[in-house]
Parts: C-alpha cells; structure tokens; sequence
C-alpha cells in the first residue's frame, strides 16, 4: 500500500468512525441503564423468586413527555426549581383566593368566558408538582433519546397515517368518531404503552403472578395484561393497548408490545402494524420502579425513541373512575356544529386543528 493510499484509507474509516459515534445509543448510553440507578440495591422478592413490583404507584410530575426547548436532560436545582414554578398547579395553589371554588359565588353568568385559570377547580386536579427524580438526578423530560428530548419527525408514511385518523378526517363536529376516545369514554391510554402522564389519576395497580403481569391505570380503570414467557397472537385482532407479552432478563421484566389498535393511535404514540413497544420494569429501591421504554417503528418514526420514567410508591387507594359516557357534552358539541352549518360559520378542522 502506497503513503497516499494508506492517508486515504485512513481518511475513509475516519468518516465512518464519525458515522458510528453519530449512531443511535444504545439503551445504556442514552442515559444511566437500571443496573446503574440501582447500585447494590436488592429488590424484595415474590414467594415464586421473582423481584416484587406489585403495589400502586404515581407518575405524577411537573416533567412531561417531551422536553422543553433549551433544557439539558439532567436540570440543576435552579432549573428544577423554575420549572416547577412555571407549573400551572402550583401557580394555582400559589394563590388559593384564585385557584378554589368559591361555594357562595353560586353558578357563572350565562355567556361569561370562564375566568383564566380554566373549568377545574385546583382541588381536583393532581399533575404533580415537582420534577422527576430518577437516581438522584432532576430530568427535564421523560425522552432520553433523541438528544434533544423530543418525538422524531415522521416519515412520509407516517404523516400518511396520521392524516387518515377519523379524528383529522372532518372538522371535528361532524360526528363522534371524529371526537377523541378519551372524550368519548373508550381509552384514556394512560397505562400505555409507553406510560403518560396527566391532569389527574396517575396512579397504577401492579399485580404480578408467575404467568402475568396486570397494569390497572386508575384513569378510567384501563387494564393492560402481559403474558409472562408467552407468545404473540397469531390471528389480526388488534385490542387496546395492543398484544403484550413478557420475559425476565435477570431482575428487570420486560414487556413488548405490538397490535395496537389502529383507534389508538391518535396519541401520541403513533404505531404502524410492524411497530413495537419495548417496556423495562426494575425495582431500584424502596420506594421506586425505574419504567424505560423504546419505540421501535422505522414504518412511521424517522428514528428509534426511548426513554425512563421513575414509578414512585403510593400507600394511596385507587379510586373509581366514573367516565360520563354519552352524556350531554358530546350532544352539545354536534349540535353546536350543526349550528355553526346552518349559519355558515367557518370551520377550522381536520388536518388543521394542529394535532
């Protein structure tokens, strides 16, 4: 090999060296993997060996899904601390005399706008009030890969897919299937996968046998069941929160999931028949489950997505959840769109309602 052949090669696996480093991390490089988090710690144990994750547990928490524009993974207190200032609970709760119902204020003038703080009284309402905590660090958001914190861009497919959702299809006022399931009484999707976060009811019931592996999401009560050490369905039914089944690497239970129900994926999970969800349940304390999870959907997504989660004890009860299907508010709201009909009234709907 000539000096200007070797400079060349050199130059050529220097580029792919380059290539590599810009490569998707693996689970451990994204951020401190749960073996990491949990150091020594030894999980209690079920009477059958395996670590105990049964309980209920919140994820409730100032953090959200994606990541606020400017921030690092991993905040200082400072920014922990602003963060959760700029939160609108404890905004709310800040000043009681704004945030609380007054009893003797009676009901609101027909046509008034409701005041700025919104139609739930703070009371009501439990989003959590602090960052997330996992290992010690404050995180920004529960997406640790992408960098930037963020769901990628779709593909060309899967803004097809997106597009062709009841919900997007009409203006939003032409019939219920262009209302959102969760309006609608019929998923809520707070138990995943991935888990979310919400307004309220962010509290889980974890049962756990040898065969299974229950989730019951206090919001609406959903209940997900993984088949531990079974098999993916066969046949083209595609339920709820999808087909999950389970196995055990060392002391983490891991759960994959595919078959979504093509309803579902309105959210933000968006899913192609092909996709799959990987979930990673690991007991690293006490008090906490550390819950990552992966999107894997090269169909729909422009990259793989992942990210942790902390699951933290609750020795709260779950409560009903008594969801108001078909009441007057749906009525209401086709009604009011047929009014807006009758008088040609301009209807911003579909694909640009920005969803």
């Amino acid at each position: 090999m000539t000096p200007s052949t070797r400079i060349r090669a050199g130059a050529a696996l220097a580029v792919i060296a380059a290539a590599l480093a810009c490569a998707a991390p693996s689970f451990a490089q994204a951020a401190p993997d749960a073996a990491a988090i949990a150091g020594s710690y030894q999980p209690p144990r079920t009477a059958f060996g395996k670590p105990d994750l049964q309980g209920n547990w919140s994820n409730a928490s100032v953090t959200r899904m994606e990541r606020p524009p400017g921030l690092p993974l991993v905040l200082t207190r400072a920014q922990a601390d602003k963060l959760e200032g700029g939160a609108l609970i404890n905004q709310r709760l800040a000043d009681t005399s704004a945030s609380y119902v007054d009893p003797k204020e009676g009901a609101p003038e027909k046509g008034k706008p409701l005041p700025p703080v919104g139609n739930y009284d703070v009371a009501y309402t439990d989003p959590g009030k602090t960052v997330a905590h996992i290992g010690g660090e404050l995180r920004s958001s529960f997406i640790t890969f992408p960098e930037n914190g963020r769901i990628p861009a779709l593909t060309e497919e899967g803004r097809k897919m997106r597009a062709a959702n009841p919900r997007r299809l009409g203006t939003g006022y032409d019939n219920p299937e262009e209302r959102g399931l969760s309006e609608r009484c019929m998923f809520m999707g707070t138990g995943g996968p991935p888990f979310g976060n919400y307004l309220y009811n962010n509290n889980f019931q974890i049962v756990e046998t040898p065969n299974n592996l229950m989730i019951m999401s206090e919001m609406i009560h959903d209940v997900r069941i993984a088949r531990i050490g079974g098999e993916h369905r066969k046949d083209n039914v595609q339920p709820w929160m999808g087909d999950s089944i389970a196995h055990w690497d060392g002391d983490t239970l891991v759960v994959e999931t595919n078959h979504i129900n093509p309803a579902q994926r309105a959210g933000s999970v968006l899913l192609s028949d092909s996709g799959k969800v990987t979930e990673r349940f690991t007991r690293i304390s006490d008090s906490q489950i550390l819950y990552e999870f992966e999107i894997n959907d090269p169909v729909v997504y422009t990259s793989v997505w992942r990210g942790q989660m902390p699951l933290n004890k609750s020795n709260d009860q779950l409560y009903e959840y008594a969801c108001h299907e078909g009441n007057y508010g749906l009525q209401d709201i086709l009604k009011g769109g047929r009014h807006d009909d009758h008088i040609g009234a301009e209807h911003t709907g579909g694909k640009d309602r920005g969803e």
